[in-house]
C-alpha cells in the first residue's frame, strides 16, 4: 500500500480523493500504483530513497518530449514531489490503459520518433542534469557530439566502473584508442531531442494502438544514439525501423556503429547490475 504520507500529501495539496489503489509493475527502481479517484484514474510511482529532484527531472523530461509535438503520446504529468521529511518523492501521471500495437502502429511509431528527433538545439546536452535509471546523468553543453559522448557519457560511467572494481583499469587504454577515433566513426548530425533510455520496456501501445513513451532520460544528442538503444535487448519490430527510415533515412554504416553508441547503456548496466554486462562492455572496448 502507498504510505499514508503520500496519500495525505495528494489530498492536502491537490484535492485528490483516493477511492482505491492497486500495485502495478513499475520497474526495478520504484514502486508503482494505479489510483482510482473521484477525478479519474492515475498512475503514481514513488521511491523512499530517491535522490533529490529525481522525479522532478523525470517530469521535466516528459514535458520536454510532449512539447516536441511529434505525434507519439507522452503521459500527462499531474504532479511531482521532491522528497522531504514529511513524504517520499513521487510522480503522479494520467493512467494509460495498455493495449497492443499492429504492424501499422509500429510503422507510425517509427515515423513519430523520427519527428521527435527533428526537435533541435544549438548544442549537445541539456540545460540541466538528470538521471538514467537511478544513476546521475551529466548534460553539460558541447558544440560537437564526439566530445559530448566522451566527456558526458562514457568517461563518468567508465570511471565509476573502474573505481568500483567492475572493470579492470587496463580497459581505459582501449577506451582512449576508441575515443581518438570517434570523430571519424560518428557521422555529422545536428543536436536532436532524444528519449535517452529507449529500450523495449520504456514504451507501450495504449488501448487505441498509439505508441506511448515513458521513463525518459532526455537530452539533445545524436539521433543514432536513440536508435542504437532500441537494439539493446533484441530490437523493436522491423516495421518500426521501416517507419523511421521512411521519414529519416539511416546513414550508411549505422549497424557498425551500434555497439559504440551502446557502450554507454552497457556501462550504465555494469554500474547498476554488474554481471554479464561487464563482459559485454569489455568486448566492445577490446575491439579498438
Amino acid at each position: 500500500m502507498l504510505p499514508d504520507s503520500i496519500l495525505s500529501h495528494l489530498t492536502e495539496n491537490y484535492g485528490l480523493k483516493i477511492k482505491s489503489q492497486q500495485r502495478v509493475s513499475g520497474g526495478s527502481i520504484n514502486r508503482a500504483f494505479r489510483l482510482l479517484a473521484a477525478d479519474g484514474d492515475f498512475f503514481l510511482k514513488y521511491n523512499a530513497s530517491a535522490p533529490p529532484q529525481f522525479f522532478e527531472k523525470e517530469a521535466r523530461g516528459l514535458q520536454l518530449l510532449k512539447s516536441a509535438k511529434s505525434g507519439v503520446r507522452i503521459p500527462e504529468v499531474e504532479a511531482f514531489h521532491n522528497p522531504d521529511k514529511a513524504s517520499p518523492g513521487y510522480l503522479l501521471m494520467e493512467w494509460i490503459s495498455e493495449g497492443s500495437g499492429t504492424s501499422e502502429n509500429s510503422f507510425t511509431f517509427g515515423r513519430e520518433l523520427a519527428s521527435l528527433h527533428q526537435a533541435r538545439s544549438e548544442t549537445f546536452g541539456l540545460d540541466h542534469d538528470n538521471f538514467i535509471g537511478s544513476l546521475p546523468q551529466k548534460n553539460n553543453s558541447h558544440a560537437e557530439w564526439p566530445s559530448f559522448f566522451i566527456e558526458e557519457r562514457i568517461n563518468p560511467q567508465l570511471k565509476a566502473a573502474v573505481n568500483n572494481g567492475s572493470i579492470d583499469k587496463k580497459y581505459l587504454a582501449h577506451w582512449q584508442r576508441l575515443a581518438n577515433q570517434l570523430s571519424d566513426i560518428f557521422p555529422y548530425a545536428k543536436p536532436s531531442l532524444l528519449h535517452g533510455d529507449l529500450w523495449s520496456g520504456n514504451y507501450l501501445f495504449d488501448s487505441s494502438g498509439k505508441a506511448v513513451l515513458i521513463d525518459p532520460a532526455v537530452y539533445y544528442g545524436h539521433p543514432e544514439a536513440d536508435l542504437a538503444f532500441t537494439k539493446m535487448f533484441g530490437g523493436f519490430s522491423s516495421e518500426f525501423y521501416q517507419g523511421y527510415e521512411s521519414a529519416s533515412p539511416f546513414e550508411p554504416g549505422f549497424s557498425d556503429r551500434i555497439q559504440v553508441y551502446n557502450l554507454y547503456p552497457l556501462l550504465v548496466h555494469v554500474n547498476l547490475f554488474g554481471g554479464g554486462y561487464t563482459r559485454q562492455a569489455e568486448q566492445v572496448l577490446m575491439g579498438f
